[in-house]
């Protein structure tokens, strides 16, 4: 069962809920964008929580920096990855040894845009990247991402950008388009929890 937590970032104390299942392996789920009413209860992040969960992952989602109670003010996804990087210290701590890192939207943004990826993360899933909100910095690859997935519908992570952009950040990563969703997966939260248990049951075995 999830339970409340805090753990600190810099000099700020943020928030989140954590759900110990495994000693070993975790994940890391990021929220939207918190200027558009996005924070670590989105439904989204919570379908991305309970995929991992049912895989038998520990899971940590929080909230960014100047979200609900997390301290501090938004700083355009800047010091947001270092909110990630705080989190995985967390996990880290606890004797974690084997990270996901999962953004939705803004969340996958702030993945893409971190100066440093731990060791300690063994893959990265992109669920709706914001190609069409947000300029993701050309000419950086992430050999750790292993999966994309928008809708199909999707105009703000549309399907031809992130098809277009796929080759520069990692050939090798599996790209899912769910049929019918749009940016918010109302109605297709069974479809996106679908695709999630493929890839993990597939990197379990890989």
């Amino acid at each position: 069962m999830e339970k409340m937590i805090t753990f600190p970032s810099g000099n700020l104390v943020l928030e989140g809920l954590y759900n110990k299942v495994s000693d070993t392996r975790a994940a890391i789920i990021t929220h939207p964008h918190p200027l558009y009413g996005g924070d670590m209860c989105n439904p989204v992040v919570e379908s991305l929580m309970h995929s991992f969960k049912r895989q038998n992952y520990t899971t940590l989602r929080f909230n960014f920096r100047g979200t609900g109670g997390s301290e501090g003010t938004y700083d355009d996804g800047i010091s947001e990855g270092q909110d990630v990087l705080e989190a995985i210290r967390f996990l880290v701590d606890s004797g974690i040894t084997s990270i996901h890192l999962a953004g939705y939207s803004f969340g996958s943004w702030v993945l893409a845009h971190m100066d440093e990826i731990p060791a300690v993360v063994v893959g990265m899933v992109f669920v709706s990247p914001p190609l069409a909100l947000l300029p993701f910095k050309g000419n950086r690859s992430f050999p750790l991402l292993k999966l994309v997935i928008t809708g199909e519908e999707d105009e703000i992570a549309p399907v031809k950008l992130i098809s277009d952009s796929l080759a520069g950040w990692y050939s090798d990563a599996r790209f899912e388009v769910i049929d019918f969703a749009d940016h918010f997966y109302f109605g297709c939260f069974e479809a996106l929890e679908q695709v999630m248990h493929e890839y993990l049951t597939g990197f379990q075995l890989s």
